[in-house]
C-alpha cells in the first residue's frame, strides 16, 4: 500500500491545543493506517500515513479533533516513496 506524507500548520490558539491534545493524540493513535507522527518546532506536525490513496488520508485527517476543531489552519498531504536512509527498508 502506498505511503502519503501530511503536514499541519496549527493556528496560534496554544490553549485550544492544549486542551485538544489529548484527543488528538488518542484518534491518530487508534488509526492503523498511522505510520508515525509528531510535531514540529515550527507549530506544526508530520503524520505518515499509509492508504489507498490522498483521498483517504484526507477522510482520516478530517476526523482528527485538532482538524473538526480549527486547530489545523493548513493542511497538505503528499504521496511519499521511501528510497534511502537507514529506515527506507522498513518501508
Amino acid at each position: 500500500m502506498p505511503y502519503f506524507v501530511a503536514t499541519y500548520a496549527y493556528t496560534t490558539d496554544t490553549a485550544a491545543r492544549d486542551a485538544g491534545r489529548a484527543a488528538h493524540r488518542e484518534y491518530l493513535g487508534s488509526l492503523s493506517e498511522v505510520v508515525v507522527s509528531g510535531p514540529t518546532d515550527d507549530d506544526g506536525a508530520v503524520l505518515v500515513v499509509e492508504a489507498a490513496d490522498a483521498a483517504a488520508v484526507e477522510a482520516l485527517l478530517a476526523a482528527d479533533p485538532f482538524v473538526r476543531d480549527g486547530i489545523v489552519a493548513e493542511r497538505r498531504v503528499v504521496g511519499w516513496t521511501p528510497v534511502l536512509g537507514r529506515m527506507a527498508s522498513q518501508f
